[in-house]
């Protein structure tokens, strides 16, 4: 008898989610825009908000869902999880508090210390504005500079990279934030490894690397990700077998520490020169990087679910020995003025072109996209991913940029992501920081 499950999210995560899912399960989606590539894999897609858990609970119960995944932190911070779970549909995501994890940045440094994870960097936590920027006036050194709650990826403000201790003062007081966590600044490589988790185990994925920088060599503002990559192996090019091991260490610390987590549990890295030491947690999939780790993931991901759910030990997982790239097409303007409502057109041909002679495949994954009567529109987000997949990363990015090489008008790509040059310059990076 086959499963059927409910996806919560239309953004590229979720369409990665819905490829994972829609071969071995009745698939069925909610969100607040109809995602084209989720609208051909699921039996049906309900438009609604996926911050409204009564709305979200009536569609599984309409639908008959067996199980749920959610995708977006905003559901599991508004307690989509809980109401799920309390209406018999398991859901693979942690209720609200156990996702506090992610949605406070407070709580997630104060767990860490309290429960000895290791890791945790230097912090202090403010609700006062001055006493924050007196805290910053007198520390000896740079921080990062966190609201406590959700930002999209794009909240946080580093002194000595993206701002002066003046302007993170102004920054401070200007925004509406209810608390700030200030933390020693962290200098080295970020990577992140996702794990599955269900009663009190875990089952690690692959390292990512993922761009934040909004334009190519790493210039300009913070964004929600510009785009990814994989190596064939567990690690990434700069790393390590033991940097991975250490990752996850901190991971396995974590997932004892709480309690009744399930779903993903994302653990954001830096690699510096004393080792590995934890950026953030996230209590979902992250956006690009789900798009990286399940193409190459042979375990039926349905297979997790079930099991989850059914208090089985989680499978072993199993990956194809291949190499990822993802690189995300944005709107105009992106992130700081960007430009809506522009018609989206991929020749999903040149994916098809883009792997001619190549021993590999490209995949196009949908994000923040809306379909309906005049076609494809973008949104105020990012618009679409494709994914070059393959037996080295050099070989993935050939594909992913190949694919992207006709983008839509008014859509722009940071190519750089992938390239020879740039995996260099993170391999020499940490070679010159650990000498």
């Amino acid at each position: 008898m086959s499963e059927t499950v409910l996806l919560v999210g239309g953004g590229g995560r979720e369409h990665a989610i819905a490829r994972a899912v829609a071969p071995d399960a009745d698939l069925y989606a909610c969100a607040s825009n109809r995602n084209p590539g989720i609208d051909a894999l699921a039996e049906e897609v309900r438009v609604l908000s996926e911050t409204d858990a009564g709305a979200v609970v009536e569609y599984a119960e309409a639908v008959g869902a067996d199980l749920a995944v959610i995708g977006p932190e905003s559901a599991l911070a508004a307690g989509v999880a809980d109401a799920l779970d309390a209406a018999g549909v398991y859901t693979f995501g942690p209720q609200a508090e156990q996702a506090r994890i992610e949605t406070d940045k407070a709580f997630q440094r104060r767990f860490m210390e309290e429960e000895s994870i290791p890791g945790c960097p230097d912090f202090a936590v403010f609700e006062d504005t001055e006493a924050a920027c007196d805290y910053i006036d007198d520390y000896d050194g740079d921080l990062a500079v966190k609201p406590v709650g959700l930002t999209g990826g794009k909240g946080v403000k580093v002194i000595g990279d993206q701002v002066t201790r003046e302007e993170a003062k102004a920054y401070l007081r200007d925004s509406e934030y209810e608390g700030v966590v200030l933390e020693e600044r962290l200098v080295g490589e970020e990577f992140t490894v996702q794990a599955f988790v269900a009663d009190g185990e875990f089952r690690a994925t692959p390292a990512v690397q993922d761009h934040k920088r909004a334009y190519e060599g790493d210039e300009g503002p913070n964004t929600g990700g510009m785009g990814s990559y994989t190596d064939a192996t567990m690690h990434l090019p700069f790393m390590t077998p033991a940097d991975y091991a250490e990752a996850v260490d901190v991971l396995d610390a974590t997932v004892d520490a709480l309690d009744g987590y399930k779903g993903v549990l994302y653990g954001q890295f830096m690699l510096t020169a004393e080792g590995v030491t934890v950026v953030e947690f996230n209590a979902r999939f992250g956006d690009p990087e789900a798009m990286n780790t399940l193409p190459v993931l042979e375990t039926p991901f349905v297979d997790v679910l079930t099991s989850a759910r059914d208090g089985e030990p989680l499978p072993e997982l199993e990956f194809a020995e291949r190499a990822t790239v993802c690189k995300y097409a944005v709107p105009d303007g992106y992130p700081t003025d960007p430009e809506a409502g522009a018609p989206v057109t991929v020749d999903e041909a040149s994916l098809v072109a883009a792997s001619e002679g190549r021993d590999g495949e490209a995949l196009l994954f949908y994000a923040s996209v809306d379909a309906g009567e005049d076609g494809i529109l973008t949104t105020t987000s990012r618009s679409f991913a494709v994914v070059g997949v393959a037996d080295t990363i050099a070989e993935a990015e050939a594909i992913a940029d190949a694919a992207l090489a006709g983008e839509t008008a008014g859509l722009r790509v940071r190519h750089d992501i992938g390239t020879e040059a740039l995996v260099q310059k993170r391999i020499d990076h940490v070679a010159e920081m650990r000498d």
